[in-house]
């Protein structure tokens, strides 16, 4: 080894998983219920109408919090990065999210207007996989889908800075108290960052989990006549 490359010396040098992370970890199971079938012969031609199936499929089936999602973006060193966010909507301009134009999100969005999206539903064991061009809604109807939103949605909003660094807990305890007060007292306060933004998909990927490992794997891909459909091997 030359010294231009040093062993590495510590404790992340030689301590490698606890057993008992290795226990915890092969312990888990997966698709611990009973999991519904999926023919593909008989899928939509579109995805939205999929989608819209499969979300109130989950929701009935006790999914917690089937409205939140994976949204991975790239900045302009064209690296990933990928957080859960919630869904405001799906129709026939995309798929919606919002955050900050301000924010590590909305900067990446910017400068590479281009994302995937993620859903994972666990207790049916399906996935859901979108990727696609990303636009900005107009102003006015992300201020509108802001204020439809709760209370809590909009003191989030108001109190804004998101990504960037925080000197203390309490700082952000005094902006937070200040923007809850005045999205009660002002329901109507424009948040002049907050954006909201669609994805419209290019290619969205339905996954159905078998106990088998026979998993379903549609493929939607949008081409100039419309959408091709195809399977994939699991």
């Amino acid at each position: 080894m030359s010294a231009e490359h040093p062993v590495p010396t510590g404790p992340s040098a030689t301590t490698g998983p606890s057993a008992e992370f290795v226990r915890l970890l092969r312990s888990q199971r997966v698709w611990d219920t009973e999991l519904p079938p999926f023919d593909p012969g008989a899928a939509p031609d579109e995805p939205l109408p999929l989608f819209e199936r499969w979300f109130a499929e989950a929701v009935a089936a006790g999914q917690t919090e089937p409205h939140t999602m994976s949204l991975a973006t790239a900045g302009e060193d064209g690296l990933p990065d990928v957080r859960t966010v919630m869904l405001h909507g799906a129709d026939a301009d995309g798929w919606s999210f919002a955050s900050h134009s301000t924010s590590r999100k909305g900067r990446q969005l910017a400068a590479r207007p281009y994302a995937a999206l993620g859903f994972y539903w666990p207790a049916q064991g399906r996935q859901i996989r979108l990727r696609g061009p990303v636009t900005v809604a107009p102003a006015e109807e992300g201020q509108a889908d802001l204020h439809a939103r709760s209370t809590g949605a909009l003191a989030a909003a108001l109190v804004g800075r998101q990504s960037e660094v925080l000197p203390s807990y309490e700082e952000l305890e005094r902006a937070s108290e200040a923007a809850w007060a005045q999205a009660r007292h002002t329901p109507d306060t424009p948040a002049p960052t907050w954006t909201l933004y669609h994805l419209r998909p290019d290619e969205a990927e339905f996954f159905q989990g078998d106990a088998q490992r026979r998993h379903v794997r549609l493929d939607y891909r949008r081409t100039e006549s419309g959408w091709h459909t195809e399977l994939l091997w699991p």
